[in-house]
């Protein structure tokens, strides 16, 4: 127990394979909290097991799942962990000493994310080691609203640990796949609401120069054949979400 109460906060959908490894790290919070999107494998029994408060709720986006499971907290204080995220000990015990303190010099925090791909720890490059604001006081601080990519929006002076903890981005190549479909399909849906268009010559040079940026200049190069593949991932994402809103504007128009 900490002198603030935390509530461990995570959304979930068919997440069997990976949310018993996940809530074993959170015991130590005062609350466990999940969000599924009604899934239909054994995700919502292992959170139960966990002794977590599960409620349910259509999926319309990360931003609007991530409002609503604030909103079932009972604490101020929101630790936002994703069902693939794994918090180190050495993170914990770094928390758990900051929150034993009668006053909190922060209303925000930033936790540590190491990257792990196809199961390979990236050791270089900005994935080694990000900084993701993911311990805040609800009080002052809020998911935004985005369908995917979304943040929490806080303006003051934000702490940060110097622990980290693991996030097991994709194992397989399929996996990979679905999540860039998924992913470059709600980023269509937002663009196609917010009236964007597509610049076939701008789209022309996307591929190659994201590609270039995130292995070359990001580091990835040194992160061997994984560091090869999430590279190429960015760049096959950063084209594919524009081919979805082409599409989607064109059916728009028939």
């Amino acid at each position: 127990m900490t002198k603030h109460q935390i509530s461990a906060a995570l959304i979930t959908f068919n997440e069997e394979s990976n949310i018993a490894r996940t809530l074993e790290k959170l015991s130590w919070c005062d609350e466990i909290v999940i969000v599924d999107s009604y899934s239909t494998d054994s995700t919502v029994d292992i959170c139960k097991t966990f002794g977590a408060k599960v409620f349910f709720k259509k999926f319309e986006g990360y931003g609007e799942q991530k409002r609503f499971l604030v909103e079932q907290c009972k604490n101020d204080w929101i630790l936002s962990i994703d069902a693939d995220e794994v918090l180190t000990d050495q993170l914990i015990s770094e928390i758990q000493n900051e929150f034993s303190k009668e006053t909190l010099p922060y209303k925000a925090y930033y936790l540590n994310r190491k990257h792990v791909y196809l199961g390979k720890v990236f050791k270089y490059g900005y994935l080694k080691n990000t900084p993701i604001l993911r311990l805040f006081n609800a009080n002052f601080a809020n998911f935004s609203s985005k369908k995917v990519h979304e943040t929490i929006e806080f303006k003051g002076k934000k702490g940060r640990f110097k622990n980290t903890f693991f996030h097991y981005t994709a194992d397989s190549v399929e996996q990979i796949n679905y999540k860039k479909n998924r992913y470059a399909t709600l980023v269509s849906e937002e663009y196609f609401n917010k009236n964007k268009r597509v610049n076939l010559l701008v789209l022309l040079f996307k591929y190659p120069l994201a590609f270039f940026k995130e292995y070359f200049i990001r580091g990835n190069i040194l992160n061997g054949y994984e560091g090869y593949v999430w590279s190429t991932y960015i760049a096959e994402y950063s084209v594919l979400k524009y081919l979805k809103l082409r599409e989607r504007n064109k059916n728009a128009k028939s």
